[in-house]
């Protein structure tokens, strides 16, 4: 199994944040990028990308995995997790945080696809819930999912 690449997954527009389209950027669809399908990218279905459902993966519900619900899963709302929205969780607005529109010295990162995929992927996954907590989120921001 290859290891799971953390990408940014802040909002970020500028240079490597999580919102960012160009090189190296959470939204980046060529290679190395957080929305690139191909291996090692946010949306790459296999092993060690951020969108593969097997262990350790960006949309795995087990321990670990990015849509785990459990304590320091990418779906816990409690501290630590990535839908939690007090400081430094997935859902904060403020520095650290995964809704954070600023330039970070110390951004949010999580192994499971851009914030407005993930949404759409905990839907078809049947994890409504989830999915609302983050387009309620990205709709605080500004952002249009």
């Amino acid at each position: 199994m290859s290891e799971a690449t953390m990408w940014v997954r802040n909002m970020y527009t500028g240079p490597g944040g999580g919102a960012y389209t160009g090189p190296d950027g959470g939204m980046y669809t060529g290679p190395g990028g957080g929305a690139y399908t191909g291996p090692g990218g946010g949306m790459y279905s296999g092993p060690g990308g951020g969108a593969y459902t097997g262990p350790g993966g960006g949309l795995y519900t087990g321990p670990g995995g990015g849509a785990y619900t459990g304590p320091g899963g990418g779906c816990y709302t409690g501290p630590g997790g990535g839908l939690y929205s007090g400081p430094g969780g997935g859902l904060y607005t403020g520095p650290g945080g995964g809704m954070y529109t600023g330039p970070d010295s110390n951004p949010f990162m999580a192994i499971f696809p851009p914030w407005p995929h993930f949404a759409k992927a905990l839907q078809q996954m049947g994890m409504q819930q989830e999915a609302d907590l983050i387009f309620e989120a990205l709709a605080s921001i500004g952002y249009r999912a």
